[in-house]
């Protein structure tokens, strides 16, 4: 129990640092302003790290962005390790997440479902 809570923590502060340096410090222009951090997964050993990253955009901006961060990775890495303390600084990979353009895809269909129930309950009713 005590582990998991100490892992949890981790993620939380790579997650925090890690989107700091992409947002600010990371210069590489294939990466947009609308790259976010969704969530960190750190193993036990602290050994590898899974960050999963959220782009807003079509299809080759996603792709521009993972080869820019795929590329940042060892520099990504040496600013976590003069930040966050730990004795082994974990590898990043990065995997894109697209839960977010998905609930977007979701609410648009729920809208127009709902828009189209209306209007056919008002077209009965003028009938």
């Amino acid at each position: 129990m005590k582990s998991n809570t100490r892992i949890s923590r981790v993620n939380d502060e790579i997650l925090k640092e890690v989107s700091q340096i992409i947002r600010g410090e990371l210069k590489d222009p294939r990466i947009g302003a609308m790259t976010s951090v969704v969530r960190v997964e750190t193993t036990s050993d602290l050994k590898y790290c899974k960050v999963h990253i959220s782009v807003l955009g079509n299809d080759e901006e996603k792709d521009s962005v993972m080869k820019g961060l795929k590329n940042g990775a060892g520099f990504i890495r040496r600013l976590i390790a003069q930040r966050v303390n730990l004795r082994i600084t974990p590898e990043f990979t990065f995997k894109l997440d697209e839960s977010a353009e998905y609930a977007i895809h979701m609410d648009q269909l729920i809208n127009k479902i709902s828009k189209d129930l209306k209007e056919k309950e008002a077209n009965e009713g003028k009938e």
